[in-house]
Parts: C-alpha cells; sequence; structure tokens
C-alpha cells in the first residue's frame, strides 16, 4: 500500500548559515497568509526547527529522515500532510551532506529526501563576496546529482543593485532561474546558543520576527514563481507511527525538556496513549497516575540550580521510580543521574536514580547518529531490539558506574562509550530515539 503526499519543494543550501531558515520561516508564513494549508517538514535529526515551522504556519512540523528512518515510517511520516495544500521540507547542513557510509537505510542527506519524495530544491546562496562566481556554485550542486533537480535559486545577503545585477548574469549563463534577491540585513539573524538556534518558546518575540521574515520575502521573492517550481510527491510506502511504550505517559515539557521528536509524539497519541504533561522548572511532580515518566532531552545544564532545588519535581520522580519506570534522554539522562557540574564547575544534586555525573564545564561535542543494540529492556523496546537515534550535546561523562543499557556505534559502525544505563525501573541515553529497526 502507498499513500501520496500533496505537492511540495524543499529549501536547501550548499552549507549550514545560509540564510535557508529565514527564508524557510518567512515563506511558511508568506504561504499560510495567502490562505494555503502548508505542511512543514525537516530533513534530517534537528532537534529545534520544527518547533519555528509550527510557529510560522500552524501546523506541526515533522523530521524525514532516510538514514534513520525506514521506508514504512518514512512514509507514516510524509502522510501526515494529509489536508495540506503544499509541503514545504527544510535541508539540513549543505545540500548533500550525510553521513559517510550507507547504512541500512542511506546517507541521511537532503537531496535523498528531496529525490525520496520527487520534490524539487530551491537553493539558498549566500553571495556576499561573490558575484558571478556564485553560478559556479550553484551550477555544481545543479550537476551533482541527476536524481535530485535544483529548479532555482533565491540570493542571499545582496550588497546592492550592481551586485544583484552581476549576480543574476552569471545564473542566466549557467541557466538556473533566480526566484528572488534578499539585500543584505543583520536583523535577520535569529538568535543562537551551543546546540544551534535557541528554542522557539526563548524568543524574546516570535511572531514579530516571523512577521517580518514574510514581509521580507514578498518584498523580494517571486512568490507566483517559487509555487509554480511546486511538483506532486512521490507515492511512498505506507506504514505506522512508533507506538507508545505505556498508556499514561508523564512528559516534562519545560524550557530545560524540549527535544522529543514530533513523530514520536504523534504516534503515541494517535495510538490513544495519554500525554501528561508537568514542569520540572515550575517544581511540577509527573502525575502519580502515570505508566511511564519520560524526561526528554533540552537544556538543563542551562537550569541546573532550579531543577536541584525543585522538591516536589524531585520526590514524585523518586517515588515513581520505585515501583513503574522512567527513562530519560539526553539532558532528561543527565537528571536521572547524581549529579551535574555546570559550566563553572558548580556540581549540583541531581535525581540520583542512576550513578551518572555529567560536567558541562569543559565542553566537548558529541555528535551523530546513532544504532543502539539494547542490552537490557527499555520502555517500548526489549533486549535485543536495535534502535536508531541522533546524539548531540557538549557533556562529558565523569562517572557512569551502572549496568550500560546498550552497544553504541555511530553511523560507520564505529563503537562510542555513550552506552546509557539501566538501574532498577529507571533507564537512559544520550541518544534521541528516532526509531526502531524491523526485526
Amino acid at each position: 500500500m502507498t499513500e501520496s503526499c500533496p505537492p511540495g519543494l524543499m529549501i536547501s543550501a550548499p552549507a549550514s548559515g545560509t540564510g535557508k531558515t529565514t527564508v524557510m520561516l518567512g515563506l511558511l508564513r508568506a504561504l499560510a497568509e495567502d490562505g494555503l494549508a502548508v505542511q512543514p517538514f525537516k530533513s534530517g535529526p534537528d532537534y529545534i526547527d520544527p518547533a519555528f515551522h509550527r510557529a510560522a504556519c500552524g501546523r506541526a512540523s515533522f523530521n524525514l529522515d532516510t538514514w534513520a528512518m525506514g521506508p514504512e515510517l518514512f512514509g507514516a511520516i510524509a502522510s501526515q500532510a494529509k489536508g495540506a495544500d503544499i509541503c514545504v521540507a527544510e535541508g539540513s547542513m549543505g545540500l548533500f551532506d550525510g553521513v559517510a557510509t550507507r547504512g541500512l537505510s542511506g546517507f541521511g542527506a537532503s537531496a535523498e529526501t528531496a529525490a525520496r519524495m520527487g520534490w524539487p530544491v530551491v537553493l539558498v546562496l549566500d553571495v556576499g563576496g561573490q558575484a558571478q562566481s556564485a553560478a559556479a556554485t550553484a551550477l555544481g550542486f545543479a550537476r551533482y546529482d541527476p536524481g535530485c533537480r535544483v529548479a532555482g535559486v533565491i540570493l542571499n545577503r545582496v550588497a546592492s543593485p550592481r551586485h544583484e545585477r552581476l549576480t543574476r548574469l552569471g545564473m542566466e549563463r549557467a541557466g538556473l532561474p533566480v526566484l528572488g534577491a534578499l539585500p543584505r540585513r543583520g536583523d535577520l539573524t535569529l538568535p543562537e546558543r551551543h546546540l544551534g538556534l535557541i528554542q522557539s518558546v526563548e524568543h524574546a518575540d516570535l511572531e514579530a520576527a516571523i512577521a517580518g521574515y514574510a514581509a521580507f520575502l514578498r518584498a523580494h521573492v517571486d512568490l507566483v514563481a517559487l509555487r509554480a517550481l511546486v511538483r506532486n510527491a512521490a507515492a511512498v510506502g505506507a506504514g505506522a507511527l512508533p507506538r507508545p511504550p505505556a498508556q499514561r505517559i508523564a512528559l516534562a515539557q519545560d524550557a530545560a525538556f524540549s527535544f522529543t521528536y514530533p513523530h514520536v509524539l504523534t504516534g503515541w497519541q494517535q495510538a490513544g496513549a495519554e500525554i501528561m504533561p508537568f514542569s520540572p522548572l515550575a517544581d511540577e511532580a509527573p502525575d502519580p497516575n502515570a505508566d511511564l515518566v519520560w524526561l526528554p532531552g533540552g537544556y538543563p545544564e542551562l537550569h541546573a540550580g532550579r531543577i536541584a532545588s525543585a522538591d516536589r519535581f524531585m520526590s514524585g520522580l523518586r517515588a515513581h521510580a520505585q515501583t513503574r519506570p522512567v527513562h530519560g534522554e539526553c539532558g532528561g539522562y543527565m537528571v536521572l543521574g547524581a549529579g551535574l557540574v555546570d559550566k563553572n564547575g558548580l556540581r549540583h544534586a541531581m535525581a540520583g536514580l542512576l550513578g551518572l555525573v555529567t560536567s558541562y564545564e569543559t565542553r566537548k561535542l558529541h555528535l551523530g547518529y546513532r544504532r543502539a543494540v539494547l542490552e537490557n529492556a527499555m520502555p517500548g523496546h526489549v533486549a535485543g531490539a536495535c534502535l536508531r537515534g541522533h546524539e548531540f550535546h557538549y557533556s562529558t561523562i565523569l562517572e557512569q558506574p551502572d549496568t550500560p543499557l546498550a552497544c553504541v556505534a555511530d553511523a560507520d559502525g564505529t563503537t562510542v562509550p555513550e552506552t546509557g544505563s539501566r538501574r532498577g525501573f529507571v533507564t537512559g541515553t544520550f541518544f534521541h530515539l528516532i526509531a526502531a529497526e524491523a526485526p
């Protein structure tokens, strides 16, 4: 059985930092203002951008990932676009950037997502410091992979009318349509921190910013020509979203606990699970009637003092763990441990449900896809199950005395030391779960 999606396109770029997120948010809002139901997607494992997408067009955004997802899950996520008029996807990093070796499901590059969905690509080019030479870059991207169609370009950070004219001449020679030229404006940059953009809930005035992006695009991009590039999506295999690990799930949700993949939560809810949100930062305890407490990732290192002093939260969490399962991902895993050392070297006592001690004092990047073979069961998955996920943090493990949860490797098959932990009813991983491999 196959499913088809509404027509769509992908916004991508030669590299990170070229302005594709600004273009994406402005385009989502402009299309929504024109009365279209817009379904956003994010290619790759990015945790933060989908929340910005939702703020821009009012519809939940989902990650599509050709490395981490099998065809059935990929199709199930694509089918969430039912009822939309148009799909717009945002790429990750550069258009062709993926993992070094091919895993069971592919490289994971944005070009693969676009090719699988049949979407044309609009390339956002930072033309600062060049003019006609930008066309050589664009032409290389257009010819690099015949399976990925680059249908047009948007020029970003254009310095002057003369700069725009020269750059357009180069694109004309290369045979690439120019859909717009965005003048250089420093106020269009979204705030960032160590894991990329700040979270959408932390933006001081996100609504005004997105409205400004939409007005900027309307003034400088040919939206009629851009919409004319949209193509019907390819048929994809129908499947199911992830099943819930319990019926009643107490889910931590606030500025310290915010990173859960949208397709995971949607799958839980569509299967009838009851999601019971609570805020550790507000010192709320998980619902005592919950079957499972789930602490997602986020930024606990920025709120370690408040979390450590949240007595009701800690007491409720510990009481639950005596008889029922608790699971933490990345930041949630750190909070389940014995201690967290902040950037100033101050150690904060955490829940103590695991012996894990982590430090953010000396930052070290841990980044990439993860494939985990469970050595012990965790909520929703039995020992021996193979899981795929993504790890992205700067914290270092100082102590990890508990039973390892899994044998974990990167996308190339190289073993990594972040095995996760298990103690009693409590489990945790540094990777964010995306999908389980089919048995």
